[in-house]
């Protein structure tokens, strides 16, 4: 296996015409490492942080681990077939087309910053399958014990409060799991946090509306209940989820360990809200019932709507801003700044980009262009005072990432002298890179 340093070398030696000095563990003045200039030969370069020896590597999830959740969800879908056998079929094609449109409706929310594809199908796998397991364990635990001996009815309590706390807790606990390690460095925005909470809610959306799709007595009741659950709140669980999501971004922000349980919480019991009121509903009338729906549900999901809209557009506030610093520390061109600052001027290079070379062209300066947000969000981590030595590393780390991105795009050199349709005024995008 190469080293860290024979790693770096090695792309040098890839790309001489983009070749400069490498000068690991100095910053510009504008915060960037000095990575990269036009003056000459790589040098050898220095370790970049003292003590931090190892990359700090990019985040996914392991191959077998995604399998063991997919083996798990096909054998609860097996299982609930065995026993329902038309109603499973019938929940399966209805609920997968739906769930399907959920997805694609958060990819398209993930476009700007798109997040690592194995992570996002972890997301949707814990939602069919260790959310499921969780929540269904103690949910039959908790009713045993409240309601003993009652075999064919569910207590009131159960639905109303037991299903919110085991469901969104179990939900939930994929969000923590994010904000440790590695995978905290995925969660740059707020957009990043609903993002993964909608997915996990979508999989066990995905998975329980089967259940109940599955569990009617007749066809007509299993369309009914299909109806009910996939035409009138498909995002239901998601908007759930979504309020611990927020709870996790605003957590992130903080220093203080109180602080951050507390925002956790509060996104907690937001989600439980939610779902026990509107599970609550349908205990009292058809009527409250729909009023909940209209009067509740459709103005918040409306809200997370805007939420995520202003989330994204804030994204490319952030990318804007640190361009500048990038264009002087010689990471990217004068020209590249005024179409890498928002999605249309991106999507217009990229499709320069694959006219002139291909697909190939095309992914390659689109995967650059994605090399770029990353490092600008990076940056701007540590200009809100959250960088410590780690954070350091991972900026040298997104910096030569950059440099190998351009490396393995060479059809920015046919966009050389591509502009976006309106660059930005700042006066930092017309300096010539070191």
């Amino acid at each position: 296996m190469p080293t860290y340093r024979a790693e770096r070398e090695a792309i040098a030696k890839k790309s001489p015409d983009f070749g400069g000095e490498f000068t690991l563990g100095d910053r510009s003045e504008h915060g960037y490492p000095s990575d990269v200039s036009y003056a000459g030969a790589p040098q050898h370069p220095r370790p970049p942080v003292p003590g931090l020896p190892k990359r700090v590597r990019k985040v996914g999830a392991p191959i077998a681990v995604l399998i063991v959740l997919g083996t798990v969800t096909g054998l609860i879908v097996i299982l609930l077939t065995a026993v329902y056998p038309v109603g499973t079929s019938i929940g399966f094609v209805l609920s997968s087309v739906t769930m399907t449109i959920v997805v694609l409706a958060y990819l398209w929310l993930d476009r700007w910053e798109p997040e690592p594809p194995r992570l996002l199908v972890l997301a949707f796998l814990w939602g069919t399958s260790v959310a499921i397991v969780i929540s269904t364990i103690l949910q039959l635990t908790l009713e045993a014990a409240i309601n003993p001996g009652a075999t064919e009815t569910v207590s009131p309590f159960s639905i109303v409060l037991g299903a919110p706390l085991t469901e969104e807790a179990a939900k939930g606990l994929f969000l923590l799991l994010m904000m440790t390690g590695r995978r905290r460095n995925e969660l740059n925005s707020m957009t990043d946090c609903l993002i993964y909470a909608g997915l996990v809610g979508a999989g066990f959306a995905w998975l329980e509306d089967i259940l109940y799709i599955g569990g009617g007595e007749s066809v007509s009741d299993s369309l009914a209940t299909a109806a009910l659950r996939l035409i009138m709140a498909p995002f239901a669980h998601s908007l759930f989820t979504t309020m611990f999501g927020i709870g996790v971004y605003f957590a992130l922000q903080q220093r203080n360990t109180a602080f951050k349980a507390g925002y956790i919480l509060l996104g907690y019991l937001g989600a439980v809200i939610m779902h026990g009121l509107w599970n609550g509903s349908s205990l009292l009338s058809v009527e409250a019932y729909f009023l909940t729906y209209l009067f509740w549900m459709v103005p918040i999901f409306a809200l997370v709507i805007v939420l995520g809209v202003q989330s994204r557009r804030r994204e490319q506030r952030v990318v804007a801003a640190k361009l500048p610093g990038m264009v002087a520390a010689g990471l990217v061109t004068p020209n590249e700044a005024t179409w890498l600052a928002s999605i249309r001027n991106r999507k217009a290079a990229i499709g320069a980009a694959t006219r002139f070379g291909g697909r190939p062209a095309g992914k390659a300066v689109k995967d650059f262009a994605a090399q770029v947000v990353e490092l600008a969000f990076v940056r701007d981590r540590i200009d809100r005072g959250f960088g410590d030595e780690r954070v350091f590393a991972l900026q040298q780390e997104e910096a030569y990432a950059v440099y190998a991105a351009r490396a393995a795009a060479p059809a920015l050199q046919s966009l050389a002298g591509y502009r976006g349709a309106s660059g930005p005024p700042n006066p930092s995008y017309g300096q010539t890179p070191r």
